[in-house]
């Protein structure tokens, strides 16, 4: 499966782009804040504001394509400047608070630059410290982006998202303070100089210029290092490579599964993890039953076992391609002992598999991992919840464990999403009453989910 850990030249490139739009975009809000009258500020916040929610829009249509959390944490930060800037002035013009004539833009000077970089600040702190639980990157993760699934183009969206959020902080921090300190001891409230506008506007524009060169030399290594590795795919090669479907199964007999215990997931580092030998690839549009129960019968010598669906997804960077997932459950010996099967591996008690996935998940191979969490999620969800996220149970402290038979013997449908929400949105979460209240009022509750793109 070597193909779904490319990486597309494409989305390389998205992932740059949407950073230098924002950025742009703050340069020209701040170039318009500084040439047009100084009430046009938060009119110029809002349209930039405008502009990004059409952007923002456009990538959760495309869903797996890139990584909106920049995009969206500097759509926040114009959105909070712009009512905090209205509001405080709107309070000042009813001689609710004082305010100095550097925050009022009916007067001039206005500085914008003054609430502009503290606002970002606290903004992207808290989205930072958020970033897990923000609704955006969970219907990322639920349509099927998560990192794990992704391949390498994930975890490199996922690890640069966050360290370009921390660039943000670093940078609007810095800002922040210089900004300040020239405020409260250089600058003389009488008339503001060539000096004074060089350090409350142009220094902004001139750091976020020199931020955005250099995240394009930055990219432009990483795509170096990735061509040199053999690990990215053009789009004349997506296009070329036509309809694909990997399948994935996991043989389970009672509540063991067949492993190989030193399968390489990462060439390059060789590391061993533990991962399912059962895996194929067949270069049509979808499989029928009998055709995956054919396959994984000729993998493991035994015929007569019990097939079922697990779940699968389309692929976001070979948009042709779908990874499919299956089990295959077997019954033992007539001694009671485990089946010899063709393939290499050996069979892991799977409370053994539990143990390391809370212990040191990167023992196991990533797959894995976002499988298991998934298969977990689901289960355990069910067994606690309802449908609308009420306790069935008023013991808290209830903590149901799950086993490979109770798999086997369940009639979940793990390729809805339906118990995954209910994990994150449930009688746990504090204020879930008025949360819930509100999510109906406002039609949140009533909106279809999402298809699963995997047919």
């Amino acid at each position: 499966m070597k193909s779904l850990k490319k990486i597309s030249t494409v989305q390389l490139y998205m992932m740059w782009k949407n950073l230098s739009m924002s950025l742009l975009l703050l340069i020209v809000m701040m170039t318009l804040s500084k040439l047009l009258p100084p009430i046009c500020s938060p009119l110029a916040s809002l349209a930039c504001a405008a502009y990004l929610y059409t952007t923002l829009y456009g990538i959760r249509k495309n869903t797996g394509n890139t990584c909106a959390l920049l995009p969206y944490s500097i759509f926040v930060c114009l959105i909070s400047y712009s009512f905090i800037t209205i509001i405080m002035n709107l309070m000042a013009l009813w001689h609710l608070i004082p305010l100095s004539g550097e925050f009022v833009f009916f007067t001039d000077p206005f500085i914008p630059s003054l609430l502009l970089n503290p606002i970002c600040f606290f903004c992207i702190t808290i989205l930072y410290m958020r970033r897990k639980k923000l609704r955006i990157c969970v219907e990322c993760r639920i349509g099927g982006s998560a990192s794990t699934d992704q391949g390498r183009l994930g975890n490199i969206f996922t690890h640069e998202s966050y360290l370009q959020l921390r660039n943000l902080m670093l940078m609007f921090g810095l800002l922040s303070t210089a900004i300040w300190l020239y405020y409260l001891l250089f600058y003389i409230k009488i008339n503001a100089n060539a000096r004074d506008w060089y350090v409350f506007t142009w220094l902004n524009v001139i750091t976020f210029i020199l931020d955005e060169f250099y995240f394009m030399f930055r990219y432009y290594n990483l795509y170096l290092d990735l061509k040199e590795n053999n690990e990215i795919i053009s789009e004349e090669e997506i296009a070329d490579m036509g309809a694909q479907t990997y399948v994935r199964y996991y043989v389970v007999c009672g509540n063991n599964v067949y492993v190989d215990p030193h399968a390489v997931e990462d060439e390059l580092s060789g590391n061993e993890v533990i991962d399912t030998p059962f895996q194929t690839r067949r270069s049509v549009n979808g499989m029928t039953m009998p055709e995956v129960k054919r396959i994984i019968g000729q993998m493991t010598g035994v015929n007569d076992g019990e097939l079922k669906f697990f779940f699968g997804r389309r692929n976001p960077v070979l948009r042709n391609s779908s990874l499919l997932r299956y089990f295959y459950f077997i019954e033992p010996e007539p001694d009671g002992s485990l089946p010899k099967l063709r393939t290499d591996g050996e069979w892991m008690d799977y409370d053994v598999i539990q143990h390391i996935y809370a212990t040191n998940h990167k023992r196991l191979a990533s797959l894995s991992v976002s499988d298991t969490t998934r298969l977990a999620t689901i289960i355990l969800t069910e067994k606690i919840f309802n449908e609308e996220g009420f306790r069935k149970s008023r013991l808290k402290s209830y903590n149901p464990r799950f086993t490979l038979v109770d798999v086997r013997n369940s009639n979940l449908d793990f390729q809805d999403d339906k118990w995954i929400r209910v994990s994150m949105f449930n009688s746990d979460t504090p204020f879930f009453r008025i949360k819930r209240w509100w999510r109906k009022l406002t039609g949140r509750m009533n909106n279809k989910h999402k298809e699963n793109q995997w047919l």
